[in-house]
């Protein structure tokens, strides 16, 4: 079997990795518990990867970064150097830079408003050269459903439906509306103040709300990794 590299992204609650042949992805995997570490190098038993990327939006010890060395020819950890590499902000988490590096090169010469539909929502600006013109951050749909549960005294914890009426008319249905209903006057304001834009959606909850638009979307499901592969690919040049 031909050397590949390995991406892993590691967001506030999953992992994902892929094995990846340049910018081709092979089969996604998912993982969601403690033993990241672990996950990571039974990966790596049957197939020792030649660069193995990893974006983590959570801390790794010296000592772990040391054991994934161990198992790669070379191991790339996305960090502040990278982040100024590709000139974007040292404050960016990995995920979001993965996605802003795949929306450049997928739609090379025009702006793009890119939605990550995840733990958080966040929906960043590239303009047609490319360059980030900043973002924002607001909870994302999961999140929107818990707070209502948690920090309320009589609040239902639910989930999003297929279907939702344009007004509640009971507590399930109230809550509902407002959340999903929220989200998507979120999302086309956002729309409308550039609609010059590509608009792209990605993450867990993107297919969802792409459902639901009028406008033109362009969904692309693992954004993130597709970046984290053009990153690889770039680093393997460079080194």
């Amino acid at each position: 079997m031909e050397v590949a590299n390995l991406i892993v992204d590691i967001g506030n609650t999953a992992l994902k990795a892929s094995w990846c042949d340049g910018i081709t992805l092979g089969k996604t995997y998912r993982y969601q518990g403690e033993r990241m570490l672990d996950y990571i190098l039974s990966m790596t038993e049957k197939e020792r990867p030649e660069i193995l990327v990893l974006s983590s939006v959570r801390h790794f010890s010296p000592q772990n970064i040391h054991k994934l060395e161990e198992v790669c020819d070379r191991l790339l950890v996305v960090d502040e150097s990278v982040l100024e590499s590709y000139g974007l902000p040292l404050w960016m988490t990995p995920d979001r830079a993965a996605s802003i590096v795949a929306s450049r090169y997928l739609f090379k010469g025009r702006g793009c408003t890119v939605f990550d539909f995840g733990t958080t929502l966040t929906v960043d600006f590239l303009d047609p050269q490319g360059q980030f013109r900043g973002g924002n951050i607001s909870p994302g749909c999961k999140t929107r459903f818990k707070s209502l549960n948690r920090y309320s005294k009589s609040l239902p914890l639910l989930d999003a439906p297929e279907e939702i009426s344009s007004e509640g008319h009971d507590i399930s249905s109230s809550i509902e509306s407002g959340v999903i209903s929220g989200i998507m006057f979120e999302i086309e304001g956002y729309i409308l103040r550039n609609p010059e834009n590509i608009n792209v959606f990605t993450g867990g909850d993107a297919i969802y709300f792409a459902k639901r638009m009028k406008n033109s979307i362009f969904v692309v499901c693992n954004l993130v990794l597709m970046g984290l592969a053009l990153i690889a690919v770039e680093y393997d040049k460079k080194d």
